[in-house]
């Protein structure tokens, strides 16, 4: 596998993969969280008019649920946390093409892309790590 091949079937698909995880993470952490406040602002609104509004306390109960279940799921998948390592990786791969292609250091020397293999299949090969440790932790 030459250069140009090497970047376009590995680099840029990796790339293309952690961007796109690292998006998904970010916008479900971000809607459950406005869940969260919302419902969780809501709860003293509708207790404290609660002479005033129809079924307050099957509304004040389903928010309460709405709140639990967000929390839930966010600490369950850790959806911060998988959106800040997927990004991690994606701009740690994308430092690396960018000194790769304009032969920076340390890719200045005859040997420059095998260093640049190593170097990208070693971030990859530490992702793949840490999602198989973390899987393990969830088992147990």
């Amino acid at each position: 596998m030459n250069e140009d091949e090497y970047i376009k079937s590995r680099v840029d698909d990796q790339i293309s993969y952690y961007d796109t995880q690292s998006g998904k993470s970010q916008s479900i952490f971000k809607r459950l969280t406005g869940l969260q406040i919302i419902s969780g602002a809501l709860i003293p609104i509708i207790a404290g008019f609660s002479s005033e509004i129809c079924f307050s306390e099957w509304i004040t109960a389903i928010l309460g649920l709405m709140v639990t279940c967000a929390t839930a799921f966010l600490a369950l998948n850790k959806y911060q946390e998988r959106w800040l390592n997927f990004r991690t990786t994606c701009e740690s791969l994308l430092h690396l093409k960018h000194l790769f292609l304009t032969s920076s250091t340390p890719y200045q020397d005859e040997n420059k892309f095998d260093r640049f293999v190593h170097d990208i299949e070693s971030i990859i090969s530490k992702e793949n790590s840490e999602w198989s440790s973390y899987m393990s932790k969830e088992k147990k």
